[in-house]
């Protein structure tokens, strides 16, 4: 189904907006029912955005994951939360997720302040509910609704899937009536080249979460259809210093190894095929600062 009835079916956009690590990635998967937005311990991990699509009944939900908000620091930083805001503000609704263990932190009552602008249906969505007291829950979500007041407020545990049948349902009956925008089959609208370029970076921070510069990166270089159904995958890491090259070789060629076979996995099941990965390590001191790499990764390289 490419489309339906438009008095029949409904279609919109909805921005999945929060904190570092308040859980917006793996909500998107969960709601999604497939990985398509990569989750790892380190802080600002998605730096461009990432649409997921859902079917709920007869609404199409377009999930737009954003790079996590906080106080920009170096270039990358501003373009990344430059992106987050400008997710934000072309969508039918916009979903606030708050980290109920870290409650009304500094950096959620900063996006309370900007959000106030946004033109969407404003929800709020307290999640890892599982690690906190009723009593605290609901004096947060009365915290948060005094300084924005929210449409509607949700309870849930993106982990554990808690409370997500009902959020799913409210956010369909949001979406505005019309065509569906994208096949019922299709979950995302990122090329696999790019998804399996996010998975190897996950895979990366996943092996090295203290050890590797969050400034490490993953570009495609190839994918290409073989005639026996397979795919050959070409992917370049780049780093900034060689000391980080020979981190992410590890002793013996050993962690790049760990890495390749994690990241083939689910690269396969995100593929539907087998697939022959191919990873090169080369060193770009300074990438943060050329415009083109910006590109690559769907951001706009700040020139300020």
């Amino acid at each position: 189904m490419t489309s339906g009835n438009s008095m029949a079916t409904s279609c919109g956009f909805t921005a999945l907006i929060g904190a570092p690590n308040s859980g917006k990635s793996t909500l998107l998967n969960r709601l999604v029912g497939a990985k398509v937005s990569i989750v790892s311990r380190k802080a600002q991990t998605t730096r461009g955005c990432v649409r997921g699509i859902a079917i709920e009944g007869k609404a199409q939900i377009i999930f737009v994951d954003t790079p996590g908000i906080f106080a920009p620091r170096r270039r990358l930083d501003r373009a990344m939360v430059k992106a987050a805001w400008e997710c934000a503000s072309h969508t039918d609704a916009a979903v606030l997720l708050a980290d109920a263990r870290k409650g009304n932190s500094e950096e959620t009552s900063a996006i309370l302040g900007k959000l106030k602008e946004a033109g969407a249906t404003k929800i709020l969505a307290l999640n890892k509910i599982d690690t906190v007291e009723p009593p605290r829950l609901l004096e947060l979500a009365k915290i948060l609704n005094d300084k924005l007041p929210f449409a509607q407020t949700f309870m849930i545990s993106a982990l554990r899937g808690h409370g997500l049948a009902k959020f799913k349902q409210s956010l369909a009956a949001l979406m505005p009536h019309g065509p569906w925008l994208y096949p019922e089959d299709q979950i995302s609208d990122a090329p696999l080249r790019l998804l399996a370029a996010e998975i190897i970076r996950e895979k990366i921070f996943d092996r090295l979460h203290d050890e590797l510069p969050y400034s490490a990166t993953v570009e495609p270089a190839l994918w290409q259809d073989m005639p026996d159904g397979s795919a050959r995958v070409e992917q370049i890491i780049y780093v900034e210093r060689p000391s980080h090259k020979k981190i992410v070789i590890g002793e013996g060629g050993r962690t790049i190894k760990a890495i390749g076979m994690a990241a083939r996995r689910e690269i396969i099941a995100a593929a539907g095929q087998h697939v022959h990965l191919f990873l090169r390590i080369k060193v770009r001191e300074n990438w943060t600062e050329d415009p083109e790499r910006y590109r690559e990764m769907g951001l706009e390289f700040p020139k300020d």
